[in-house]
């Protein structure tokens, strides 16, 4: 196949905020219902509804399905139409299930593509080791450096005081040692519950207040930041995460080094990427779905990396006409 029959001849990613868009709200009913299940299936149900009507044929290389053990768009599985431009696909219907369940903020619904055989497929392996940045530090981090290290030159990068750079990391038992170097070095931290997708993105946008994502996170979630920091100017780096001796063995006996960094070139080599959120809780980059008496707001960010073109969308849906029209249930 010839490398022009795998380009995109237009802005697909005007296309995909459609299928972010019926995620959400999709989704939406289900904040601080403490169902992620439910919520899960919502949001799947609506996105793999939207990518059947693109035009493109898509194999989901990064699915969310199978660490969460919640209905998924699988790994291998084809979407769109057989025969169009031929895209790999990376999907995270719900970024930040957890605090849509519990009612809280940055849960979003996103979606990324680029040509075919260009995104990391990680195997089994769901957990990554991460460090992302912003456009002021790319190319002056390097995960293999200490935490302090690596603060150091954020700080330095952004000309502010340690006291004034802040991380955002998960709250996990994992992250007890990093906590503690972060501390020691003198920087902030601002800790999330999920969705480091969010907390990647936020490290572009200078009103979140976040200089760097640190920690352990999902592999997913990685090849997606990487995907929208391409456009974004940023950075990320990684490194495989086994969560215990026998994952690190399977590893190994099917090729994967632990100990090798993962660029952001790693994650996806193509720079024609396109890359979609749209919120379903409030947060920090883009606003929650908003209901009035018989519509509702979405707003939803989307990249090319082409071109290094960013929108702003925020749509009005007419939920009795979507009702009419659609399987799914907003």
């Amino acid at each position: 196949m010839s490398a022009a029959s795998l380009k995109p001849s237009r802005n697909l990613a005007l296309d995909l905020v459609r299928v972010t868009e019926a995620a959400a709200l999709a989704a939406s009913p289900f904040m601080g219902r403490d169902d992620k299940i439910g919520a899960d299936q919502a949001a799947v149900d609506g996105m793999r509804m939207m990518l059947n009507t693109l035009d493109m044929e898509a194999v989901v290389v990064i699915g969310e399905g199978e660490k969460d053990e919640a209905p998924m768009l699988f790994n291998g599985e084809i979407v769109g139409k057989p025969g169009a431009v031929q895209m790999d696909l990376a999907v995270d219907p719900i970024d930040g299930t957890r605090p849509l369940a519990q009612g809280k903020p940055n849960s979003i619904a996103t979606v990324a593509i680029s040509p075919r055989g260009t995104m990391f497929d990680p195997g089994p392996f769901v957990y990554m080791d991460k460090l992302a940045v912003g456009p002021e530090c790319k190319g002056l981090i390097n995960i293999e450096k200490p935490v302090k290290e690596n603060l150091e030159a954020i700080a330095k990068a952004k000309n502010i005081r340690m006291q004034d750079v802040t991380a955002v990391v998960l709250s996990r038992p994992r992250h007890d040692k990093l906590t503690a170097d972060i501390r020691e070095a003198g920087a902030r931290i601002r800790f999330i519950d999920d969705g480091d997708v969010a907390g990647a993105l936020m490290t572009c946008f200078p009103d979140t207040g976040i200089d760097v994502l640190m920690g352990v996170g999902g592999t997913p979630e990685g090849v997606l930041a990487a995907c929208a920091l391409k456009t974004l100017g940023g950075e990320i780096q990684g490194k495989l995460y086994a969560r215990n001796e026998d994952e690190m063995n399977k590893g190994r006996e099917m090729g994967y080094n632990f100990d090798d960094v993962i660029t952001m070139n790693d994650l996806v080599s193509s720079n024609d990427v396109f890359f979609s959120a749209t919120g379903i809780t409030d947060g920090e980059f883009v606003d929650g779905v908003k209901y009035f008496k018989s519509t509702a707001r979405t707003d939803s960010l989307i990249l090319r990396g082409m071109t290094g073109t960013i929108r702003r969308v925020s749509a009005v849906h007419q939920l009795e006409k979507l009702k009419k029209i659609s399987a799914v249930s907003y």
